[in-house]
């Protein structure tokens, strides 16, 4: 039990004294560019899905993505 009691102090201890905290202006500023870069990738992820991915397999929907045409044609 002393062990996990040293831990803790020191783990404290660092946290407090030793940890460098930004400042709030530093803190929005990653968060933008975090919100901003995760927008660029899911609008990237979204367009490769859109693209190259089976959109809607139902018989009804005009776009099944360009995998769905090429399996089409290819008779898969």
């Amino acid at each position: 039990m002393a062990g996990f009691k040293t831990y803790v102090s020191e783990s404290y201890n660092e946290l407090v004294h030793k940890v460098s905290w930004p400042t709030w202006k530093e803190l929005q500023s990653s968060a933008i560019v975090v919100l901003i870069s995760a927008l660029i990738i899911s609008m990237i992820v979204f367009l490769m899905d859109f693209i190259f991915g089976v959109h809607n397999m139902s018989a009804s929907s005009a776009w099944h993505g360009l995998l769905g045409y090429i399996y089409k044609f290819l008779g898969q």
